[in-house]
C-alpha cells in the first residue's frame, strides 16, 4: 500500500484559503480566513445518496443514513428497520489505503419513535515511523472513529425531534515512545418537518424541512499541554426540500441546504510597536501572533458557539461568507431507479470548496444500492475529486409509508 506522511494527510484534512490582509503583515506572517477544527472527518459525507446531492441530507427524505445529517428523520422512516454500509476512498490519487467506512442501523420501536446507531471509521493508511536519523522505527496505522446513538420521536403528525450522543476518538499524533490518543464526546439536537401530501393542478407534492445543531461538545486535545485543545466541528445545518409527485411512476425532488461551523473565527493579531522605534521587529510580530493564538485557545467550546455568529473580522459581510450552501435534485422512476445531481459552494476566503456531484440508485425488494461521483469546480484540489462512493442499504420489517 502506498505510504503517506501525516503532514500530507493534514494538508488535505484542513481547508485552507488565502486572502490579502487589510494592512501589509510582517514577512514571516501568513494569514488564512478559513476556520480549522480537529476531527474534520465528522463532516465528510459517507453515503453515496447524500454525496450525490451535494453533500446534503438535513431535509431529504428519511433513509438509513439520516444519523449523520438529521436523526429526527428516523421517526418518519417508511420501514421498521434499516441496516446500511458505505465505503468512501479518500485521497485516492496519492494513496490507496485511506478510506472512510460507515455502518448504520435504525429500528422504529413504535410507529412514532425510533432508535438508531452508527459507527464511522476513518483509516489513514500505514505510516512509516523514523527517528531523527531517518532510520525505520516501525509502522503505525493512525485512525479516527466515532460511535453514536440517537432517539427520535414524532411530536406531532408532521414534526419530529431527535437527539444523538457521540463518542469521538482520534489517534493521529505519533510519538517515538508512545501513541497519544485524543477523545471527546458530542451531542446533536435536530428537528424535521414533513407535510401531508398536497394536491396541485398537475401534480402532488410533499414539503420537507429540517435543522440540526451538530457535534456540540468539548474541545479535543492531542497533547497533555494545557491550552493545546482544538475545537471539534460543531455545525449548524438548515435545509428544505419539495417532492414533485408527477404520477404513480415519476417523482422529482429538489433540495437546498446551508451549513455553518459553530466555531469562532480566528482574529487578526494586533501588531504593536512595543519599543517605540517606529518599526515592527520580528520579536514584536511573534509576540503579537503568540498572544492572539493564546487568546483564541482560551475561548470555551460553549461560548465559542455563540461567538461564531458575529466574530468575523470583516464584519457581517464576512460572517455571511462562512455559510456554505448546496443544491440537489433527485429523480425516481417507479420507486426503483434514481438519478441525482448536486452542487456545493464555499466562499473563496473560507476554504474555496466548490464541486458538482452526480449519482444513481437502484432499489430491488429490500436492497438499495447507491453510487456517487464528485468533480471539483475550484482551483483548490479536493481529496474526493474523481472518486466513486458506494452505499448498500437493507430495509425490512413493517411498512410505515404514509401514502
Amino acid at each position: 500500500m502506498k505510504k503517506v506522511t501525516l503532514l500530507a494527510i493534514s494538508a488535505f484534512l484542513t481547508h485552507q484559503a488565502y486572502s490579502q490582509a487589510e494592512l501589509p503583515p510582517p514577512a514571516n506572517y501568513t494569514r488564512s480566513r478559513a476556520i480549522t477544527t480537529g476531527v474534520p472527518f465528522l463532516l465528510i459525507s459517507a453515503d453515496a445518496r447524500s454525496a450525490a446531492l451535494g453533500d446534503q441530507g438535513v431535509a431529504t427524505s428519511p433513509d438509513a443514513y439520516s444519523q449523520q445529517y438529521n436523526p429526527a428523520k428516523y421517526a418518519f422512516a417508511e420501514k421498521q428497520q434499516g441496516f446500511a454500509i458505505s465505503y468512501t476512498p479518500y485521497m485516492a490519487k496519492i494513496a490507496s489505503d485511506i478510506s472512510l467506512a460507515q455502518l448504520n442501523y435504525y429500528n422504529k420501536i413504535t410507529e412514532r419513535s425510533a432508535l438508531a446507531a452508527s459507527f464511522r471509521y476513518f483509516g489513514l493508511g500505514e505510516i512509516q515511523k523514523t527517528n531523527d536519523f531517518g532510520n525505520p522505527m516501525g509502522i503505525e496505522k493512525p485512525n479516527e472513529f466515532a460511535f453514536d446513538v440517537s432517539y427520535s420521536i414524532k411530536l406531532s403528525d408532521n414534526f419530529s425531534g431527535g437527539v444523538a450522543a457521540r463518542y469521538i476518538s482520534s489517534n493521529l499524533q505519533l510519538n517515538e515512545e508512545r501513541e497519544s490518543k485524543a477523545n471527546t464526546f458530542a451531542v446533536d439536537v435536530a428537528g424535521y418537518y414533513e407535510s401531508d401530501r398536497m394536491s396541485f393542478d398537475s401534480f402532488d407534492g410533499i414539503f420537507r424541512a429540517g435543522f440540526n445543531f451538530q457535534n456540540l461538545g468539548p474541545k479535543i486535545s492531542y497533547t497533555e499541554d494545557s491550552g493545546s485543545e482544538s475545537f471539534i466541528p460543531s455545525n449548524l445545518r438548515l435545509g428544505a426540500g419539495f417532492d414533485f409527485i408527477l404520477d404513480e411512476f415519476n417523482k422529482v425532488s429538489v433540495y437546498g441546504e446551508t451549513t455553518k461551523l459553530l466555531v469562532p473565527t480566528p482574529q487578526e493579531p494586533k501588531f504593536l510597536d512595543l519599543n517605540g522605534d517606529g518599526e515592527l521587529s520580528s520579536q514584536e510580530a511573534n509576540t503579537a501572533i503568540s498572544k492572539n493564538n493564546e487568546e483564541y485557545r482560551k475561548i470555551g467550546w460553549a461560548s465559542g458557539i455563540f461567538k461564531s455568529f458575529g466574530d468575523a473580522p470583516g464584519g457581517m459581510s464576512e460572517e455571511i461568507k462562512e455559510f456554505t450552501w448546496a443544491l440537489g435534485a433527485e429523480y425516481w422512476y417507479q420507486d426503483s431507479f434514481a438519478f441525482r445531481l448536486g452542487y456545493f459552494n464555499e466562499a473563496e476566503e473560507k476554504g474555496a470548496r466548490k464541486y458538482a456531484t452526480l449519482g444513481a440508485g437502484f432499489k430491488y425488494n429490500i436492497i438499495n444500492v447507491d453510487i456517487s461521483y464528485l468533480f471539483s469546480t475550484s482551483k483548490v484540489q479536493n481529496p474526493l475529486d474523481n472518486t466513486l462512493r458506494f452505499s448498500l442499504t437493507f430495509n425490512f420489517g413493517q411498512n410505515y409509508a404514509k401514502y
